[in-house]
């Protein structure tokens, strides 16, 4: 070794580089006949259900059919805490189809709620409408005769043709005029203040 050169550092059996590859990482997860399997099988289920609840709370857009005939029908949706439940009765034509949106931010203080038809204008006679949340209370809502879509605009349905409350949206009995195609909700989640 000459006489200024540093003197050189064994390398140690496992670098830091060797402990994140696969092949490591998959030894020490995996049992062995002295960790014992019966472990090992009690945190599998438990991660897949962690994994899988986690899972449930991911926003989500669910296609239903908006049915006439003049019975009352409710479709319903929850995600985690939240539920947003659309109930309606319509008349004229044939079944349409329409979509709901659900989901959460980031940091779990806002839960929002689109129903809508995807072609933009419904051509159902709506008799009655309410979209309702459960676990939030309404921020903001708006109801719409047309959704955007195509280069058309949404169209709003007048203030007194609807209201809103704490957790509904609801038609106004003699002011509305039937005319439906989208609802936007957006609700404050309850949070615990430290």
């Amino acid at each position: 070794m000459a006489a200024g050169a540093p003197a050189e550092r064994p390398q140690p059996a496992l670098t830091p580089r060797a402990r994140r590859s696969p092949r490591f990482l998959f030894k020490m997860a995996a049992p062995s006949r002295r960790s014992g399997g019966k472990l090992w099988a009690a945190l599998v289920p438990a991660v897949l259900l962690c994994t899988a609840a986690r899972a449930s709370e991911e926003p989500s857009t669910v296609d239903f059919d908006v049915r006439p005939g003049g019975e009352v029908h409710s479709f319903s949706r929850s995600l985690g805490d939240y539920t947003c439940t659309f109930t309606y009765s319509a008349q004229g034509g044939t079944n349409e189809q329409w979509q709901m949106n659900i989901g959460v931010n980031e940091d779990n203080q806002f839960f929002s709620c689109s129903i809508w038809r995807p072609q933009g204008k419904s051509y159902l006679f709506f008799t009655q409408f309410e979209a309702e949340v459960k676990g939030a209370k309404i921020e903001y809502a708006m109801a719409y005769s047309q959704a955007a879509v195509g280069g058309q605009s949404d169209v709003p349905l007048k203030k007194e043709e609807f209201e809103i409350t704490e957790t509904k949206v609801s038609h106004r009995e003699g002011k509305f005029r039937f005319e439906l195609s989208k609802l936007m909700i957006v609700a404050k989640t309850p949070r615990d203040e430290l």
